[in-house]
């Protein structure tokens, strides 16, 4: 219970940096939406770039956060050392990448359809650099336990770029995605320079052959987070090269992107459980309780999960306003992303096994598996049925890879997941959820806001009553 408190209140401030954050994010939703027109397709624009910048992260990063989770653990290994060879790799990966984009922007930006846009391409590769670079440093202070340095930095830079942004784009009354990506890397180039007193006390020292057994340990790990990531953005990647309308695609695809914004809550609380849950595994990895609480921490990480897709279909009527009125014929898309986004954070959850073995070759091949699936449902059916496509394609792949993972999973490093519990959640939601979206039909919009919230605190009881009795929360439970 001690472990799990403390995962609930790392959880909680890097929840709070990363709900805070996207929550704030989510103001420029509007206001992008707002002075982009749909019709000028620069939202598409941007949600076609940034897709390309998560993929390049990837990349450049090569596996190094999860490797140095692992390896600054280890007793035999100086956590200095092990984030100095780190550090280096990534260092040189990002400094090659700079070299190539400068010497060959004019044909690669040609081939992506950016001919007459260069500094979109060069100002976004610069941001994804610098961010390759902080991802060590963010992961260093997990590793430390700096939780409210890391959720201090990270909401600093949210900060800055909506203060930028309003700046911008109310008060100056710009409407180009050229001040997007410009903002963008103003408030990333900032966050760069303040990390240089954490690395100043760094004791650098790079060794060979830790270099190779991290490289050997976190190449699979790369290949995973290509996969996985190819999860996330292909869609959006595939989209105006497979659409049949080359004028209509950019539109199209800012609907569908900014439809997935509302979303993206998922991603939020995967996210934050992920920033505390990953160095408290590898630290727990050879206590005598380790399995019980994985699967404890499983079953929760699903309860409220399914909690929040529940509190955003219900507050659906209201929601749908972060996006301007343009963009809204594409809401029906955003249940189906959800879905998605659990399927890939429960997939999250069961990786562990294959990697505290050091068998991340697992997670490459599911992934991989997984990655194939969505790309199939992606070429395929974005011609005949557009964005609709890409949810249903995220839904294939993350289900692929979550399935494959626990069926082998539970051979090689088998776990003792309360399937009947998280199978009575899952139907509890699945049958609420068709309520919800049956009301609009029958009911007015204050009526079906006051149905969703009473179905809402139903579910809530629902879960005091089976797994989170009040009388067991910190600081409050003694009241009841």
């Amino acid at each position: 219970m001690a472990r799990l408190n403390a995962l609930m209140k790392d959880t909680a401030i890097y929840g709070l940096s990363s709900i805070v954050g996207r929550f704030l994010n989510y103001l420029l939703v509007p206001l992008y939406t707002h002075y982009m027109p749909k019709e000028s397709g620069d939202y598409g624009v941007s949600t076609n770039i940034y897709a390309y910048t998560a993929l390049l992260l990837v990349l450049l990063t090569f596996g190094m956060e999860t490797t140095l989770f692992r390896f600054a653990n280890d007793e035999g290994e100086k956590a200095d050392t092990v984030f100095s060879t780190a550090f280096a790799t990534v260092g040189t990966l990002t400094a090659l990448f700079l070299v190539l984009l400068f010497g060959f922007i004019t044909p690669v930006a040609g081939y992506l359809g950016y001919g007459d846009h260069h500094e979109y391409l060069l100002m976004m590769g610069v941001v994804v650099a610098m961010d390759a670079v902080q991802a060590l440093p963010f992961s260093f202070l997990r590793f430390q336990k700096r939780a409210i340095r890391f959720a201090s930095l990270k909401l600093l830079f949210i900060f800055l770029n909506i203060g930028l942004n309003l700046l911008y784009f109310v008060v100056l009354g710009k409407t180009s995605v050229f001040y997007v990506f410009f903002i963008n890397l103003v408030c990333t180039g900032f966050i760069t320079l303040l990390f240089i007193p954490d690395l100043w006390r760094i004791h650098w020292h790079c060794d060979g052959a830790l270099l190779r057994r991290m490289l050997s340990y976190s190449w699979p790990i790369l290949i995973l987070g290509i996969a996985g990531i190819l999860n996330q953005v292909a869609d959006k990647i595939i989209f105006p090269l497979v659409y049949p309308d080359a004028a209509e695609a950019n539109v199209q695809l800012g609907i569908y992107g900014s439809c997935v914004k509302i979303a993206m809550i998922m991603a939020m609380i995967t996210q934050a459980f992920r920033y505390a849950y990953e160095p408290i595994v590898f630290a727990k990895a050879k206590d005598a309780d380790s399995r019980e609480y994985y699967a404890s921490a499983m079953k929760f990480f699903l309860i409220f999960t399914l909690l929040a897709f529940l509190a955003v279909v219900a507050y659906m009527p209201i929601l749908q306003y972060i996006i301007g009125a343009g963009y809204r014929e594409g809401l029906g898309v955003v249940p189906i992303v959800m879905a998605a986004e659990i399927m890939m954070g429960v997939y999250f959850n069961l990786s562990f096994w294959y990697k505290l073995i050091d068998k991340t070759i697992y997670g490459a091949i599911f992934s991989i598996i997984g990655c194939a699936v969505l790309l199939t449902v992606n070429i395929l059916l974005i011609p005949r049925y557009g964005y609709w496509a890409c949810a249903w394609g995220g839904v294939a792949g993350y289900g692929t890879a979550m399935v494959l993972s626990y069926i082998v999973g539970q051979r090689k490093n088998p776990i003792d997941y309360p399937m009947k519990d998280i199978t009575c959640y899952v139907l509890l939601t699945a049958v609420l959820f068709v309520v919800m979206e049956y009301l609009p039909a029958v009911v007015p919009v204050w009526a079906q806001l006051l149905i969703n919230t009473l179905l809402l605190l139903l579910f809530v009881a629902y879960i005091i009553k089976r797994d989170l009795p009040l009388r067991s929360l910190p600081l409050v439970g003694k009241y009841f």
